[in-house]
């Protein structure tokens, strides 16, 4: 299998990590040294793979590309990044970098020699629609076609061939110089297909799995992640769900996303991020900064090729300022934060997670609980699974899962200690849980016995309401009876309570020895019990669960990782 089905990436947006200044006055930076320390990071915390850019020569935000040849020389120089590359790869860790082929910054060079000489430049049907009869902010005599409207990124044309051999020698020499593993493309929502196309076909035969990955905002993702054109796009749909399923309170739109894209680009992985270097920071995004860890454990388990934000696995706030990005892109250093912490520590386990069980990259999406607060799916793949249950209400939930496959035991791997093994016998012996099971059946058996005669209790306080509801002319004694009658309901609240307790504690213990018809491992919350699997969640947190009917250890465990 390629590589990139199993990645797990780190998006960097390097000018804003290492505080270049925001425009390009021509002085060179050396800002590799920290990019390295990051690269480090990131792999460190589960991440196999990064994506860095915009990293070529522009005027200001990096996407303004001056010069496709040559990195910004506000990071540092050709040689730095070469070296960067190669520290990756000798971490097992792919590099792939932005490719701006919609369109330029002014200062490119073809774009200059149309301003130096008018209808005589040789470039000047490099870009769409240039007119020499029309004018622009600039005043430079002639107007032409932008993105996003803004003439500070002149659009390409990309049906001129020399402009696609242009960019394809560009590609080629990115990978003969530097030795990159794949390219993210800029504005893929507006480029041309057929050039894509050409694209596709150029790379397969520049290097082996070498990947290609658009950004794309809205429509059918399949138009553009297909055999023919790029591998995977940007999952903004999922993204937008991600932040306001969790804000209303409503897995239905994120369950709803999920089976929809499932069902429009097939066994094609999307791109699936939480946030990056053009929205806001998803705490920032977040009612309930609580929900930060179910976010996270969504973007790696439901199908796709998840991606974190620089600095988003601390979970630091971002918003736009004015118009302006940059504060979604800030200057952070590393040695400002812990990685312990519990929000990064998830981070790293779900990374690790990632790469040690196929399932949560081959195995079939299957849907299997779902209500506006909690939510259950597995990823089923050759006779195993992994689940992961949600819970966002504010209150602690228990949910009895139906089991999609035939398993005895269960493993939260969130919980459990990857550096030790866990071996069958964490649960309790044969005999000792047929005892405790005789001895539940019998407690539980009195439990009834006392919810019953409360009930009967509750039957005679009832007739006592009717009957005093006929006896409203005895003031003192009917007044009596109120009392008394409230007493007696009182009292068996009270009962109920102190029953509901009573089997709460006994289910807990349950739980803490033995499942009844499978083994459990990893936490109090987990059990198998007739086809299900029971599941009890604290308030805003979720479980990744390995379903299995073999012995369980971490050996074994091990033994299945991604190959």
């Amino acid at each position: 299998m390629a590589w990139y089905d199993s990645a797990v990436f780190y998006h960097i947006y390097p000018l804003g990590l290492c505080g270049c200044p925001h425009d390009n006055n021509g002085e060179t930076g050396e800002h590799f040294d920290k990019l390295n320390e990051w690269a480090e990071h990131a792999k460190r915390i589960g991440c196999n793979a990064i994506y860095i850019g915009p990293l070529f020569e522009s005027g200001s935000h990096g996407y303004d590309t001056t010069d496709y040849r040559l990195v910004d020389r506000r990071l540092g120089t050709n040689n730095d990044f070469k070296q960067f590359v190669k520290n990756c790869h000798a971490n097992d860790v792919k590099v792939i970098v932005d490719g701006v082929f919609n369109h330029t910054g002014r200062e490119f060079f073809a774009f200059q020699d149309i301003k130096q000489n008018r209808e005589n430049s040789r470039y000047k049907d490099w870009y769409c629609n240039v007119n020499f009869w029309g004018n622009n902010e600039y005043n430079d005599g002639f107007s032409y076609d932008n993105w996003g409207g803004y003439n500070l990124l002149a659009k390409l044309n990309l049906w001129n061939p020399e402009v696609k051999n242009y960019h394809l020698e560009t590609v080629k020499f990115w990978v003969d110089e530097f030795d990159i593993d794949g390219i993210r493309l800029d504005a893929a929502d507006v480029l041309d297909f057929g050039f894509m196309k050409e694209l596709r076909s150029f790379c397969n035969g520049l290097k082996p799995d070498f990947w290609l990955m658009g950004e794309v905002i809205h429509g059918d993702y399949s138009r553009w992640a297909n055999n023919d054109m790029l591998h995977s796009v940007t999952n903004y749909e999922l993204h937008k769900g991600l932040y306001s399923g969790h804000n209303d309170h409503n897995y239905f739109e994120i369950a709803h996303t999920i089976k929809r894209l499932n069902g429009i680009v097939g066994d094609k992985k999307l791109y699936t991020f939480c946030d990056n270097h053009d929205v806001a920071r998803i705490y920032s995004k977040l009612n309930n900064k609580a929900h930060m860890y179910n976010v996270a454990i969504l973007v790696y388990t439901v199908p796709g090729i998840p991606s974190i934000y620089y600095g988003s696995e601390f979970g630091i706030p971002g918003n736009k300022e004015n118009g302006s990005d940059w504060n979604l892109r800030p200057d952070l250093n590393l040695a400002d934060f812990n990685e312990k912490d519990e929000l990064p520590a998830l981070y790293t386990t779900l990374g690790h997670l990632k790469q040690r069980f196929p399932e949560l990259t081959y195995g079939d999406y299957r849907e299997l609980y779902l209500t506006t607060g909690q939510f259950a799916f597995a990823r089923c793949l050759d006779g195993r699974a992994v689940v992961t249950a949600l819970n966002n209400a504010d209150n602690g939930a228990h949910m009895e899962i139906n089991l999609p496959i035939g398993a005895n035991k269960a493993v939260n791997l969130l919980t459990i200690d990857q550096s030790t093994e866990v071996q069958e016998d964490t649960c309790t012996d044969d005999a000792t849980a047929k005892a405790w099971g005789n001895a539940r059946n019998e407690l539980l058996d009195k439990a009834g016995q006392l919810v019953g005669a409360s009930g009967e209790i509750r039957y005679k306080a009832e007739d006592i309401r009717k009957a005093l509801e006929a006896l409203e002319t005895g003031a003192d004694f009917g007044q009596a009876v109120w009392n008394l009658f409230g007493n007696l309901n009182d009292t068996m609240n009270n009962m109920h309570r102190v029953i509901g307790e009573f089997e709460q504690t006994m289910h807990k213990q349950e739980r803490n020895s033995v499942a009844a018809g499978g083994d459990c491992t990893g936490g109090e919350s987990l059990e198998i019990r007739d086809g299900k699997l029971i599941v009890d969640l604290p308030a805003n947190k979720g479980v990744v669960v390995y379903l299995t009917n073999e012995s369980v250890s971490y050996t074994h465990l091990r033994a299945h990782e991604t190959r």
